[in-house]
């Protein structure tokens, strides 16, 4: 199997060493994970089942979907710790590459491409992300009021998503940012931390973020932060960019 499209679904072969784990105990490990775009924007990590070292035992439930088939629910067993309706197989599916695989909810265990854990969800190999040095003088206004000014951007390019300015932290209005508790995490960043900004009498809540100890291929941004651009005016040379569309780091 190379690569196969049917629907919105893409089905392609990896070349990783992918294991999964529950509390410590090998649930699966194999040589021949499979890539499945179930939606556009990353794929799913679907095992053969020959290289499942837990027992799936099956709920009774089934989860339809008209691409993919009826997907059988099953729990996952493994060294006296239970995953409930964390696996699935479709062995009706459509797409005959799916049928003699197994589908783990990625929140439910820990995984490791080769000897390094990714989160949230696989990557994929058609992202990208290059970050940047600038010399462009960038502004940052909200409700009319500058809360950073920088002529040192790092900018980061990731695959389909809008740029992102990364300034030191020291080019943000200090006086605005409340610090908050929040976190959030990225596949090809790591885990981000949060302000809010309080501009008057209104606070917007965790829209400045900082990844404080990144992933190794996103260094560069290393205790810089970065904030929303689909809510503030960002000017770069003096010139207003158009706010993008879609949120997302």
């Amino acid at each position: 199997m190379t690569e196969t499209t049917r629907g919105r679904v893409r089905v392609e072969d990896g070349n990783k060493r992918v294991r999964v784990f529950l509390k410590g105990a090998l649930v699966a490990d194999t040589l021949r994970p499979v890539l499945v775009w179930e939606s556009p924007h990353y794929p799913a990590y679907y095992i053969p089942a020959g290289d499942v070292r837990a027992d799936l035992k099956a709920t009774g439930e089934v989860e339809r979907s008209p691409s993919r088939g009826d997907g059988q629910v099953h729990d996952v067993h493994v060294a006296g710790e239970v995953a409930g309706g964390a696996g699935r197989t479709t062995p009706d599916s459509p797409i005959e590459e799916l049928r003699g695989l197994v589908r783990f909810d990625f929140a439910a265990f820990d995984w490791f491409e080769e000897d390094e854990p990714i989160y949230v969800h696989p990557r994929s190999p058609y992202t990208r992300v290059d970050i940047l040095g600038s010399s462009r003088h960038l502004r940052v206004v909200l409700d009319g009021v500058t809360i950073a000014e920088s002529q040192q951007p790092r900018i980061l390019f990731e695959t389909g998503l809008p740029a992102r300015y990364y300034l030191p932290i020291t080019d943000y209005a200090q006086e605005l940012l409340k610090p908050s508790d929040s976190e959030t995490h990225c596949p090809y960043k790591g885990t981000a931390g949060y302000w809010s900004v309080q501009v008057g009498d209104k606070l917007y809540e965790d829209l400045v973020w900082i990844y404080r100890s990144p992933l190794p291929e996103s260094q560069k941004i290393a205790g810089l932060a970065a904030v929303y651009n689909e809510k503030v005016d960002i000017y770069l040379d003096g010139v207003l960019q158009e706010r993008p569309v879609r949120r997302s780091k």
